[in-house]
C-alpha cells in the first residue's frame, strides 16, 4: 500500500479509471483528517482563550487575542517551506511526518494549561509551535493536486481542503465538550464566568478540565500518522517527486526546512511585539506589521534558496513560479478567500466575547469594556458556526467552478464579501457602543454567516483557477505558495481586531477588509474576465 508510484499518468482517462482513481482517493482520504488535525491544533486558540477568560486567568485580552495571531504568523510562515515539500521529500513521508509533528504542540498546551499561574510567555511559545498545524496546509494541497486529473481539480482539491478545514468546526465543538469531564485525568479549575458548549450555557461554579483542549488531539493523532505511513505513497516521477531521499534523509530535509520558517517567524516576531510583561523577550519596537510580514516572506523565500546541494537546485527549479504573473494575481485573490476563511475562523470566538459579553457604557466620560454582560451569548454555542458553513460549502464552491468557470464564480463572491464586510461593521459599531450589545446579535451572525459561506465558495472556486491556469509541474508548488500568503489572515485579522478593539473603533477592521475584497473584485476582472484576459474564466 506504502510503495513509491512510478509512471503516474492520470491524465490518460483509462489509467485513470483502471489504477489512478483508487489509489488517489486512498491518499486523499488519510490526507483529509489529517489536515482536519492541523488546523484544530493550529487554531485551538480562539476556543482556548475564549475558556482562559471564563477562569479567570490573569491575562489582559489584547494578550489572549496575541496568541491566536502568534499562531497565524507562525502557520502562515511555515507554509512558505511547506509549498516545497512534496517534491523534495515525497508526499507519504511528508504527510506522516508532519502529522506526527503537532503531538509536541498538542501536548505542551495540555500541560500547561492544568496550571493557572503558567506564565504568558510559555503560552506564546506554545502558540508557536502550534503553527506547524498551519504550514501542513500547502504540503497537503501540493501533494493531493499531483494524485488527480485537471477535471476534477476543483473537486479534488475542494474536498482536500474543505473538509480538512473543518478541523476549525471540529475543535469548536469537541473541546468544549470534552472539557466537561476528566477525559485524561488532572485537576479541574471552576469557572468564574458562565461558558458553554453546542448544546448549552454551562454556569459558572462548574469544574471544568481545560487541558483538554490540547491533548484531546492526541487520540486522533497517533492513528492517523500510522495510517499515512502504511497507506499513503510517494510519486516518483519527474514533474512530482524524482529524487526523493531515504525516509529519515526526507524527515531531516523537512526539519531543516521547518527550522528556516521557525527563524523567520521568531524575527518577525521579535520585530512586530512590543515588550509586555511576562511575555517572551520581544524587541519593544513594535514595528507596523505591514513593514514585517513582507520582511518575513522575502527573508524566508531567500534563506531556503541558500540550503546547499540537491535541496537548494530543487527549490531553484520551483521558484519559477515567481516569473510567472498568475502566481502574484491568485495569491491576492486566493487571500481574500482563504486568508479570510482563516483569520475570521480564528478570530471568530474571542471577538463574539469580547463585543457581546460584555456591557459597553460610559463612566465617569470615559467608555468602558469591561461589565459582564448577563445577557451575552455563549461565544461557544455560536463560534462554530462560521467554519463550519465555509468549509462545508468548499467543494460545492470546487463543483460549481468545474461547470460554470472558476473566475466568473469568485466575481459573485467577492461583491457579497464587500456587502457583508460593510454590513458587519455597521453592527459593530452599533454593539460595542451599547450597554445591551445583544440586541444586533441575531443580525451579526446572519450576516457573519454569510460571509463564512462566501468565503468557501469562493475558496473552492481559486483551487479550479489554479489548476487551470498553471501547468502539471508548477501547480502544486504555485498552489502552496498561494495558501502560505493568504494564511498571514490568520494571524492579520485577529491583529487588526485586537488592535481596534482596544481602539474602541472594531468596524474599522471591516471596512479595510472590504476595500481589500473590492481590490480583488478589479484584479480578478482584469486578468480573468475582461474582454482579451489572459486566460477568459478559468
Amino acid at each position: 500500500m506504502g510503495q513509491d508510484l512510478r509512471n503516474w499518468d492520470i491524465e490518460n482517462e483509462s489509467y485513470w479509471a483502471s489504477t489512478g482513481k483508487s489509489i488517489a482517493t486512498r491518499n486523499l482520504w488519510i490526507s483529509i483528517p489529517s489536515l482536519l488535525v492541523g488546523f484544530a491544533v493550529w487554531l485551538y486558540w480562539g476556543i482556548i482563550t475564549v475558556q482562559m477568560i471564563n477562569l479567570g486567568f490573569a491575562f489582559e485580552k489584547s494578550q489572549l487575542f496575541t496568541l491566536g495571531a502568534i499562531a497565524g504568523l507562525t502557520g502562515a510562515t511555515l507554509r512558505i517551506p511547506s509549498t516545497f515539500f512534496i517534491r523534495i521529500a515525497g508526499g507519504r513521508n511528508t504527510i506522516f511526518f508532519t502529522t506526527a509533528l503537532l503531538m509536541i504542540p498538542a501536548i505542551g498546551t495540555g500541560y500547561a494549561l492544568q496550571d493557572p499561574n503558567t506564565p504568558l510567555w510559555k503560552f506564546q511559545i506554545l502558540a508557536f509551535l502550534s503553527g506547524l498545524g498551519g504550514g501542513n496546509f500547502s504540503s497537503s494541497m501540493s501533494n493531493i493536486s499531483f494524485f488527480y486529473p485537471k477535471k476534477v481539480q476543483g473537486y479534488a482539491l475542494g474536498m482536500n481542503a474543505g473538509l480538512g478545514n473543518f478541523g476549525v468546526t471540529t475543535m469548536q465543538i469537541v473541546i468544549p465538550l470534552v472539557m466537561t469531564f476528566g477525559l485524561f485525568g488532572g485537576q479541574s479549575r471552576t469557572l468564574v464566568n458562565t461558558s458553554g458548549t453546542l448544546i448549552g450555557k454551562i454556569p459558572a461554579g462548574t469544574e471544568t478540565y481545560i487541558q483538554n483542549a490540547g491533548l484531546v488531539w492526541l487520540i486522533a493523532l497517533v492513528p492517523l500518522a500510522i495510517l499515512g505511513w502504511a497507506f499513503m505513497n510517494n510519486i516518483r516521477d519527474e514533474h512530482v517527486s524524482p529524487n526523493i531521499p531515504n525516509p529519515l534523509g526526507a524527515f531531516a530535509v523537512i526539519t531543516g526546512m521547518l527550522m528556516v520558517g521557525f527563524a523567520t517567524a521568531a524575527f518577525g516576531l521579535w520585530l512586530l511585539l512590543p515588550a509586555t510583561d511576562g511575555g517572551l523577550p520581544v524587541s519593544g519596537m513594535g514595528l507596523s506589521k505591514w513593514i514585517v510580514l513582507p520582511i518575513v516572506i522575502a527573508l524566508t523565500v531567500f534563506l531556503l534558496k541558500l540550503i546547499p546541494g540537491a535541496v537548494g537546485q530543487n527549490l531553484s527549479r520551483q521558484y519559477k513560479i515567481f516569473g510567472n504573473k498568475h502566481t502574484w494575481a491568485m495569491t491576492v485573490i486566493y487571500t481574500m478567500t482563504f486568508g479570510s476563511f482563516i483569520g475570521y475562523s480564528a478570530a471568530f470566538a474571542l471577538t463574539i466575547k469580547v463585543v457581546f459579553g460584555f456591557q459597553h457604557m460610559m463612566v465617569d466620560g470615559v467608555m468602558t469594556h469591561n461589565m459582564v454582560n448577563p445577557n451575552g451569548p455563549s461565544a461557544l454555542m455560536f463560534a462554530w458556526m462560521g467554519p463550519f458553513i465555509g468549509a462545508l460549502i468548499r467543494p460545492v464552491g470546487g463543483m460549481i467552478a468545474d461547470k460554470i468557470g472558476g473566475a466568473k464564480v469568485t466575481q459573485i463572491i467577492s461583491v457579497v464579501m464587500v456587502a457583508s464586510a460593510l454590513g458587519l461593521a455597521y453592527l459593530l459599531s452599533l454593539a460595542y457602543n451599547s450597554a445591551t450589545p445583544e440586541t444586533v446579535f441575531l443580525p451579526f451572525m446572519a450576516l457573519f454567516l454569510i460571509l463564512f459561506a462566501a468565503t468557501g465558495i469562493g475558496n473552492g472556486s481559486t483551487f479550479r483557477t489554479i489548476a487551470m491556469v498553471f501547468d502539471k509541474e508548477q501547480a502544486g508548488p504555485a498552489l502552496g505558495w498561494t495558501a502560505a500568503v493568504a494564511a498571514y489572515g490568520a494571524f492579520i485579522i485577529p491583529k487588526v481586531f485586537g488592535e481596534q478593539m482596544k481602539a474602541g473603533t472594531p468596524e474599522y477592521a471591516l471596512y479595510g477588509f472590504a476595500a481589500f475584497y473590492t481590490l480583488c473584485i478589479v484584479i480578478n476582472w482584469w486578468f480573468y474576465l475582461r474582454p482579451n484576459a489572459y486566460v477568459k474564466n478559468p
